[in-house]
């Protein structure tokens, strides 16, 4: 089985080193590790890691979420690891398509099996996600109430046949309601592909509806 690639940014050097060592333990092939954003491209050399945990505040002096933008467009999945004590940074990195924030005081067993997440594909909302995003109401969603009332239903259960059905509505109509939804949650970095993702969403910003859950 082919090994995950890691890399990781981090200006202290103990906690690099921590690091390589905690992940080759638990099977993962580290391709590069450096103090910087652009350091860590440059030694990579065109073969960039699968995923990259990354550090907000570096002494570079350079920003969250053009660090984060930088590794996305060099080919790397992006996992923040931070004290995560400026909210406003989180948010930024998150917006910008980091795919999880695990904080420097998580245990290390929830940084690997963060890291194995995102090298499958997954966006992590763990708790920590969570607090940053309810703590930001540009981060959430605007859904209008004809496409909350869609959404909440459809992510339910009910099929779109259903939904249409019992609003008067066209089946394209509805779809097309979806399909705005999913763009809406895509453009803040909060993809939500398929159904499940969609309620985890409605849950994640209390829109649910207690009747619903």
């Amino acid at each position: 089985m082919t090994k995950t690639t890691v890399g990781i940014v981090d200006d202290h050097e103990a906690i690099r080193l921590g690091f390589q060592l905690t992940a080759v333990e638990a099977g993962f092939e580290i391709l590069a590790s450096s103090a910087t954003v652009a350091d860590l491209i440059e030694k990579s050399d065109g073969t960039m890691p699968q995923v990259v945990v990354l550090d907000l505040s570096l002494a570079d002096g350079s920003q969250p979420a053009e660090n984060v933008r930088n590794l996305l467009d060099a080919g790397s999945q992006v996992l923040i690891y931070s004290i995560a004590d400026k909210k406003h940074a989180v948010r930024q990195a998150l917006a910008e398509g980091a795919a999880a924030l695990v904080t420097k005081n998580q245990n290390m067993s929830e940084l690997i099996e963060s890291i194995k997440l995102v090298a499958g594909g997954v966006q992590v909302n763990n708790a920590e996600t969570v607090a940053a995003i309810d703590s930001d109401l540009e981060f959430r969603a605007k859904l209008s109430e004809r496409e909350l009332e869609v959404l909440r239903m459809y992510a339910s259960g009910l099929t779109l046949k259903q939904v249409a059905y019992q609003l008067e509505l066209s089946k394209y109509t509805v779809k097309e309601h979806i399909d705005r939804v999913r763009d809406k949650y895509a453009k803040i970095g909060r993809p939500a592909p398929g159904k499940s993702e969609l309620l985890i969403r409605l849950i994640e910003d209390g829109l649910m509806g207690e009747d619903l859950i």
